[in-house]
């Protein structure tokens, strides 16, 4: 069986908690996109993990596998291991796959994405808010086949054959962004690569070959989104959008896994609305309610510690996310943050130009223009983070969540209510399982 899991929103909407509750009725848990500008979250026993490439799957000792459309900082990946190892998790290569065919994101990526910012600031054009990690720069160099790949890495001989027609146009790159171009060939960084080459030698397997194995072997495979809907490179606000496609159809293509084999497909949405970086957010709020998400929902980057834009639930990008990834199946996170605020208010549709919408605008500057028309709901003065039933809530609480479902047409099957594993409550079922393979 196989699953694939992403984020409703602009990213941040708590997935990692959720693939980790997941993972453990599955066999194998495998990232298809992004690289270490994504950060996931997981607490377990009063204890924080924040990972950023390896899959969310590992606290259950499960396969884990990196596939060929993460971008990879080699340095990064070999910190998290460290980091992981020295809390007592085991990455070894029976534990963790890589493909060979993934792309490694070299020094001079991040140079250029750091020098890009800083020239959009300076020339107050705009800057997308990148999380200075290169991945863009990297997406660009697999597009236009010209990167780095794993493999290379593992190859001294093979290595230095590719990056001698790489270095001088990356050179001419950086002296045009005002940059010094001196850390294309500086020989300390180009040695500690492959050094990480060498090590993640044993990790490589052919991630497709694994995954089709496995699921005619009747395994249960996890596929884990970063980001988010609307940061995909396609369908998002462009342009300010990641440099991946992160809605559920690209974990196939990615992934080399047929669309027809996908079985669920889990979108994670949170109960208000955040964004980190510029770019259309209709629901966002200012002042005292905006301060006030931000600090019960601890709402800073997990990847850059910036402190997130936050806003009411937005009920017209949800419809056009499960539009977009065809959800089956809805986790809505951070339930409890909720608690406490009144009124509250979703959004039921948008006003552009004197004219009244109820699907967002495709293009971005329209999205930024809208304004958003709220239904104002009563909220709750009960904290809920120790419920354990869907009928442990408040009335004001399954209202709210009522009012999502209608407006959205699409059932919410699950809602968390704190940090930890256990504060995840089944809406259907009384007992409380998470099985994702039933059904």
């Amino acid at each position: 069986m196989f699953t694939v899991l992403t984020g409703a929103q602009f990213g941040d909407e708590g997935k990692g908690k959720i693939v980790d509750c997941l993972s453990k009725d599955a066999d194998i848990i495998v990232r298809f996109q992004g690289g270490d500008n994504a950060g996931h979250t997981v607490v377990i026993d009063d204890k924080t993990f924040k990972l950023h490439l390896i899959p969310s799957g590992i606290f259950y000792g499960k396969r884990l596998l990196i596939g060929p459309g993460v971008v990879v900082n080699p340095i990064s990946l070999k910190d998290e291991i460290n980091t992981l190892e020295k809390s007592g998790i085991n990455i070894s290569p029976q534990i963790l796959g890589i493909d060979p065919k993934t792309s490694i994101v070299m020094p001079y990526h991040i140079a250029m994405d750091e020098l890009c910012e800083k020239n959009d600031e300076k020339s107050n054009s705009g800057s997308i808010g990148t999380t200075k990690r290169g991945i863009g720069f990297a997406y660009t160099d697999k597009i236009s086949r010209n990167e780095i790949k794993l493999i290379d890495l593992t190859d001294k001989e093979r290595f230095f054959s590719v990056y001698k027609n790489i270095a001088p146009i990356k050179e001419g790159m950086i002296k045009i962004l005002g940059g010094d171009p001196a850390i294309v060939t500086d020989k300390d960084k180009i040695s500690e690569y492959l050094n990480l080459g060498e090590f993640l030698k044993d990790f490589m397997v052919d991630v497709s070959y694994e995954l089709n194995k496995g699921l005619r072997e009747g395994k249960k495979i996890l596929a884990e989104g970063a980001q988010g809907t609307f940061l995909d490179v396609i369908h998002g606000t462009q342009r300010w959008v990641t440099s991946s496609n992160t809605i559920a159809g690209a974990a196939s293509s990615y992934l080399g896994v047929s669309p027809k084999k996908i079985d669920k497909i889990y979108g994670v949405a949170k109960a208000y609305m955040t964004r980190v970086g510029e770019g259309p957010f209709p629901t966002e709020v200012h002042g005292e309610i905006g301060e006030l998400f931000r600090k019960k929902g601890r709402e800073y980057g997990t990847t850059t510690n910036r402190p997130r834009r936050c806003g009411w639930f937005d009920g017209l990008l949800f419809k056009k996310a499960i539009e977009l990834n065809g959800y089956t199946d809805i986790v809505l996170t951070k339930m409890d943050v909720l608690s406490c605020i009144d009124p509250l208010k979703i959004c039921i549709g948008y006003e552009l130009d004197d004219k009244i919408l109820d699907y967002p605008p495709e293009d971005s500057y329209e999205l930024m223009a809208c304004r958003p028309i709220f239904e104002e709901m009563d909220g709750w003065s009960e904290e809920i983070c120790s419920c354990t039933s869907f009928n442990d809530f408040p009335r004001e609480a399954k209202e709210y969540i009522k009012k999502i479902e209608e407006i959205s047409n699409i059932k919410i099957n699950m809602i968390s209510v704190g940090e930890r594993r256990d504060q995840i409550i089944s809406k259907e079922q009384e007992d409380n399982r998470l099985n994702i393979f039933v059904g």
